[in-house]
């Protein structure tokens, strides 16, 4: 399939939200970051994966990108759940690691893996784990998937939890770009886990979405996270037909603090690019200042790891 074309000024043709009453942002020349979110329809040959998502980083890169987000199990989406455990990688080893720093050293952008399989410990699961790069190649961040997806809704069966080991550390990481909370798929219908993050300035959802819950409800819960933290939410998302005969609902976006969605893909491989206005952000935030009007402490014992990168 073919990349969307992408240029720094270009944006989907799919109808987008308008503005409501909201402060317009300002020129994109004005201390704005141009971040891009990869849609993929990944299949269960890795290195023919990598080659795709090779192809959309430059795209993405060549449009100005300084961040490049891809999807969950980009590298991955085997014929069987067990086929992932098979190509599962040690922490800081193997090729699908060494691709993620090779590219974002080869475009000097910070590149974020939406998962990877890593080793757990356990020879029948992995831990799906994203994994963030900066602009050297240097592993800054890793999150681990803590909500495991299950699903028992006609012929649909679902049960991460057979071949993927929950971690237990909500990570946050102190980019150039600002403060970025990091989340997997599933994790986006538990509003606690973006809560105990603290403030932040741009959530990432890395996706697979089912073709029926995310027809339902995936842009509902991006824009939901995006207004009740005013951060912006980065969503890329497998988007398509895969070999296993599963369907993924796709409509990779990126949604700005105040609910509007930038820019989209619905289906299949290609880019999407939307630039991140932290003034305009600030300036939403000085307005309705629902951050500070909270009263009740969510967190708990949650551990979060803020990681301040170099």
């Amino acid at each position: 399939m073919s990349a969307k074309p992408v240029s720094p000024k270009s944006s989907s043709s799919f109808a987008k939200t308008r503005s409501r009453s909201a402060p317009k942002p300002a020129p994109e020349s004005i201390g704005v970051v141009r971040m891009a979110a990869i849609q993929m329809a990944s299949g269960p040959n890795v290195a023919a994966n990598l080659s795709e998502s090779e192809r959309l980083i430059a795209i993405a890169a060549a449009a100005g990108a300084k961040l490049v987000a891809l999807p969950e199990y980009f590298a991955i989406m085997g014929l069987k759940d067990t086929d992932k455990v098979t190509v599962r990688e040690q922490p800081g080893k193997g090729p699908i690691q060494a691709f993620l720093a090779a590219q974002a050293k080869k475009h000097g952008i910070w590149l974020v893996g939406g998962s990877v399989p890593l080793d757990c410990g356990n020879p029948k699961k992995v831990y799906n784990s994203c994994l963030v790069y900066n602009e050297r190649g240097k592993l800054v961040a890793r999150y681990d998937k803590i909500h495991l997806f299950g699903l028992s809704l006609g012929t649909e069966q679902f049960r991460e939890e057979t071949t993927i080991t929950p971690g237990n550390r909500v990570v946050v990481v102190e980019t150039p770009f600002g403060r970025m909370g990091l989340s997997i798929c599933y994790d986006l219908r538990f509003p606690e886990l973006y809560r105990a993050m603290g403030d932040v300035d741009f959530i990432l959802v890395p996706s697979a979405f089912t073709a029926t819950t995310g027809k339902a409800h995936f842009e509902t819960l991006i824009r939901a996270r995006a207004i009740e933290n005013l951060a912006y939410v980065i969503a890329p998302a497998q988007g398509g037909y895969h070999l296993s005969g599963r369907e993924t609902h796709g409509d990779t976006m990126i949604v700005d603090p105040w609910g509007n969605v930038l820019d989209r893909l619905p289906r299949g491989s290609g880019v999407v690019t939307a630039g991140i206005n932290r003034t305009y952000q600030e300036g939403l935030r000085k307005s309705l200042p629902a951050l500070k009007h909270r009263t009740l402490n969510c967190d708990g014992a949650v551990e979060v790891e803020v990681i301040k990168a170099a």
